[in-house]
């Protein structure tokens, strides 16, 4: 009975962290459906190479924030294992696509060599993920401080990676990653967060990887002293983070046909650990909902598709999205939380005083 208890709690507990993604994705379509319905609409045309595809502002959302929606995932384990954040993702994310290009460079491209490519690039981001979890978990750095290092120098080392220069690669080979499957007209980036998504939802049912996770975010000494290391954990998701940066940029370089060290996933870090913070997970670590992690993507590049077709300029963007972003981590804190707790309780409190005190005056009259 204890255990259906607990279970019910921790489903209460996850459904009620969804509250706010779910709220903002609902208020966004609103203000779409009223500003302009046909925001929605869906239309079937070609692509350069004569393929059917699908194209709108609706497809731009899920399309756009693929690689948004795969970072968060990475992110939202080292918020919870390590109680901060991994600033260092695009920064990582541009050493991957320079492996990832450097290597499809060295001899024709065939299917072989896009994994290789592929692998290479998990590679490099999982040695970049080892170091800052070193960092933090070894030597006790602060997180942030410690992502800081490959934050300031991995876009140079992605520099040095390709000599200087901006390499491009033939997009065709590479349509099945970040364009479209021929005869398939979604865009292949969606199957890609689907089938990452998919991994890590199985890794976090069938193995200890999210219990463990979540144990050593709320309490690193009692996780210690009850047989987890803390160490090897926030190494593992320091790593996991490496390979969410590495799929992103595989994905970058694919859609864009080439990679520019100093733009690449410029400033993504930032919509990462927003997308985690709008997801209704708490940044100081601990208890974390992944689904909520992905929607917060989904609401971040739908308000900037939104914005776009409001036709805000570009350079205007962080500011309203500054301001959006205030408003929904406003509402989930703590202090609004237990505002709208008390509230609750009252409301319901005096629903139930009325009917203890009607209940009487009902049977008499029988």
């Amino acid at each position: 009975m204890s255990n259906f208890k607990a279970a019910m709690q921790r489903k209460a507990r996850n459904q009620s962290q969804l509250i706010i993604p779910l709220l903002a994705l609902l208020l966004l379509i609103i203000f779409n459906l009223i500003r302009d319905p046909s925001f929605f609409s869906v239309a079937l045309g070609k692509d350069s190479y004569g393929n059917a595809v699908l194209s709108g502002n609706l497809i731009a959302v899920l399309n756009g924030a693929s690689e948004l929606a795969i970072l968060a995932m990475g992110m939202t384990l080292v918020t919870s294992a390590s109680r901060g954040q991994d600033i260092s993702v695009g920064a990582v994310a541009a050493v991957a696509g320079s492996i990832f290009v450097k290597v499809l460079l060295s001899a024709q491209i065939t299917a072989g060599l896009i994994v290789v490519a592929i692998l290479a690039s998990f590679v490099a981001a999982m040695l970049c993920g080892a170091f800052s979890g070193t960092l933090v978990s070894v030597f006790k750095i602060q997180p942030m401080i410690a992502t800081l290092i490959l934050f300031t120098i991995g876009r140079s080392i992605a520099y040095w990676i390709n000599g200087g220069a901006s390499p491009q690669v033939n997009k065709a080979p590479l349509s099945f990653l970040g364009g479209f499957i021929p005869g398939i007209p979604i865009p292949s980036s969606i199957f890609v967060v689907i089938v990452c998504g998919v991994v890590i939802a199985i890794a976090l049912k069938f193995t200890n990887l999210g219990l463990y996770t979540q144990a050593v975010g709320i309490n690193e000494k009692a996780a210690r002293l009850n047989g987890i290391n803390p160490v090897r954990i926030k190494l593992l998701v320091f790593m996991i983070s490496g390979v969410c940066a590495a799929i992103a940029a595989c994905i970058n370089v694919s859609r864009l046909g080439g990679v520019t060290h100093d733009t690449i996933l410029l400033g993504i870090e930032m919509d990462a650990i927003l997308a985690v913070a709008i997801g209704g997970n708490v940044l100081s670590g601990g208890k974390f909902n992944m689904v909520g992690s992905v929607i917060g993507a989904y609401v971040i590049q739908g308000l900037t598709t939104t914005l776009l077709a409001m036709q805000v300029k570009s350079a205007a963007l962080p500011a309203y999205k500054a301001v959006a972003v205030v408003i929904l981590v406003v509402i989930g804190s703590p202090v609004v939380k237990r505002i709208f707790g008390r509230l609750w309780g009252k409301t319901f409190s005096k629903k139930a005083a009325l009917a203890i005190t009607e209940a009487p005056a009902a049977g008499g009259d029988i």
